[in-house]
């Protein structure tokens, strides 16, 4: 029988396969830093946790080759037999919580010595230090957990440098969308040896430096809108102002400028909510505004950024538009049933609620639906158009790239509708379209 730390045949064709279709579900899958994990020492990863299995596959598709992450999950998930046998091949491991009883939270005992004895052999964990999942793009307490694991590891190597926690801040474009992007960002690991003696004279202020000292890395490398009265404000001013701080850095503008921007723009509001609750106050008034006109007119707040060539080349960009207009039929005919039949099942049949489950719910399905679809059609294909083999075979891989080229050009075309109706608003000296563009310039001011 294998051991959890065993990197089966059966586990890596899975687990190759999964994070394969993983990075082709983000329109953009950004990684920084993975020059900070290190090869050959135990490791526990630990990322931000505000989507679900996503956040674990994140962690999957970024760790060694062939090194297996041991994941830890709450006690409830694991209900029933079938549900046992598919997380232990998964390799994740119970945890127990106050509200699985108070008479059970003696298991978690079993649990962390499999961890310890994990650390020992080399191999690496997978542990969310928030302890639970939050879809807000907000830091939450972290829990004492991983540095119970993380010290009861390091004491068996004692002041040797071997356990390392590995911070991991995740941002997605969007948490319930496909083809956003991901940014994967790795800090630097935090030494458990440097702390090892501290803990031995006193564990409480051992832990609690450790915790800060992750809190603060785990803050630096993700978005973390940091307010309970002003979060909704919080969210939309990072996107107004993303252009103009990068600007302000001195950045080229792209995805993951556009993410150190948002960081900026963040940090920059938490200090104006602590010291300046007034100008705080004015900016939630404007955001509401500000949301409430760019709805009242059907626009994004990417049309009023300047980088936005709105008029230039309008007829050219049609006109490419209806030239590929074929692909966008063929690849949504090939894919219509596939992409949709996620969602379907997702939101009519499973009937989820909390939207941090949307993406992982459909990603699950999907990498299971996907390639059924695809082979069906393509034996439809060789049934009723071709059956020469080389030409099915293109047909069965070209599927899902037609897919996504599809969704490109509808989402292509929703902004080149979008920059038509800001041109003929703009004609026509629309009041709330200069309202909307004199509330963002003045939210932009007060913030810089």
């Amino acid at each position: 029988m294998s051991k959890i730390t065993d990197y089966t045949v059966s586990f890596s064709l899975v687990r190759n396969y999964i994070v394969f279709a993983f990075k082709r579900y983000y329109g953009e899958y950004v990684v920084l830093g993975r020059e900070n994990i290190p090869v050959n020492c135990p490791v526990i990863f630990a990322p931000n946790h505000i989507n679900a299995f996503m956040d674990a596959i994140a962690v999957h598709s970024i760790a060694p080759p062939k090194i297996p992450v041991i994941f830890l999950a709450r006690a409830d998930v694991f209900n029933n037999k079938t549900a046992v046998k598919i997380l232990k091949f998964a390799k994740i491991l119970p945890a127990f919580r106050m509200r699985d009883g108070i008479e059970n939270l003696g298991k978690n005992n079993e649990t962390f010595e499999q961890c310890v004895e994990i650390l020992y052999k080399n191999q690496a964990l997978g542990i969310m230090p928030e302890g639970n999942q939050g879809e807000q793009r907000k830091l939450r307490p972290l829990v004492k957990g991983i540095f119970r694991i993380a010290f009861a590891a390091q004491q068996k190597y004692n002041i040797e440098p071997k356990v390392k926690i590995i911070p991991i801040g995740i941002d997605y474009g969007d948490l319930t969308k496909f083809g956003k992007h991901i940014i994967i960002n790795i800090g630097k690991p935090i030494e458990i040896s440097d702390y090892i003696q501290k803990h031995d004279a006193n564990p409480v202020t051992a832990t609690n430096e450790i915790r800060d000292k992750l809190s603060t890395e785990l803050n630096n490398l993700s978005l973390n809108l940091a307010s309970d009265k002003h979060y909704e404000c919080f969210e939309t001013i990072t996107e107004i102002a993303a252009l103009a701080f990068v600007e302000k850095l001195h950045l080229q503008d792209s995805t993951v400028s556009r993410f150190s921007a948002r960081q900026e723009t963040a940090k920059k509001l938490i200090s104006i909510e602590k010291t300046d609750p007034e100008i705080m106050d004015n900016l939630e008034l404007l955001c509401k505004e500000y949301s409430g006109l760019l709805e009242k007119l059907n626009l994004r707040n990417w049309v009023f950024e300047k980088n936005t060539k709105k008029g230039s080349n309008i007829i050219l960009k049609g006109g490419m538009l209806l030239i590929t207009l074929p692909f966008f039929i063929f690849g949504l005919l090939c894919n219509f049933l596939p992409f949709l039949l996620p969602v379907y099942l997702r939101k009519y049949i499973l009937k989820t609620e909390y939207e941090g489950f949307y993406s992982s719910l459909q990603f699950v399905i999907g990498i299971v639906t996907f390639p059924l679809f695809y082979l069906l059609q393509s034996l439809m294909f060789c049934g009723l158009i071709c059956n020469t083999w080389w030409v099915i075979l293109l047909f069965f891989f070209l599927q899902y790239p037609l897919g996504k080229i599809a969704i490109k050009w509808y989402s292509t075309t929703k902004k080149f509708l979008a920059i038509i109706r800001y041109i003929n608003l703009t004609k026509k000296k629309s009041f709330d379209l200069l309202q909307a563009q004199r509330v963002q310039e003045q939210i932009i001011r007060m913030i810089s």
